[in-house]
């Protein structure tokens, strides 16, 4: 038995078919693109790379048009999120103290005394033109409107008062409120049947 040694060069590695077929591949375009530049005139070949050179800054040029659009709707949405998270950014507080302004309305329309009823009422205005100036705005009154799903929620039906009142508000239960143009609570309502 013999055993045959084989050195391999490190520069010639094993190489898988489909590689080599590709290195040769480029191998023999650039040898044809050297065979056609030396068939070419000089006047040619450079007309031949004035048109390559102008392509590739065409492309060059297309590709950081696309970066800038990219970039610029990228700055819009998040300007754009950043106005709608500047509206909404207190509504979990708006929501919160939307109670505290039924109490207050409970409070003035339960008062005897007129002094309190007044100090109480200065007290409510304050507060509520605060919240205004935050963004918070109350819903009209609903009483004798139709039922609207959008801005309404229905608590409860009872028959009607009057036949011109089916299928309209009878009794606001809870004010809505919107917070900019977002509706942070819905009028609650008894509607006629």
């Amino acid at each position: 038995m013999s055993t045959k040694n084989t050195v391999q060069d490190p520069d010639k590695e094993a190489m898988d078919p489909k590689e080599n077929s590709a290195e040769t591949q480029a191998k023999n375009t650039d040898k044809e693109s050297v065979e056609t530049q030396e068939e070419l005139s000089p006047e040619e070949q450079l007309q031949a790379r004035i048109t390559e050179l102008e392509e590739e800054l065409k492309a060059e040029k297309d590709q950081k048009l696309r970066l800038y659009a990219d970039f610029e709707n990228h700055r819009k949405r998040t300007a754009k999120e950043r106005v709608e998270l500047f509206g909404s950014a207190n509504q979990e507080l708006m929501s919160a103290l939307l109670p505290i302004i039924d109490d207050f309305k409970r409070a003035l329309s339960n008062l005897k005394n007129e002094e309190d009823q007044e100090g109480i009422s200065l007290i409510f205005n304050k507060f509520e033109n605060t919240l205004k100036q935050k963004g918070l705005k109350p819903m009209e009154s609903t009483i004798g409107k139709e039922f609207n799903v959008d801005t309404m929620e229905a608590i409860t039906r009872i028959p009607a008062p009057s036949e011109d009142m089916k299928g309209k508000v009878v009794d606001e239960i809870e004010q809505g409120f919107h917070l900019g143009t977002k509706i942070i609570r819905y009028a609650r309502v008894v509607v006629g049947e």
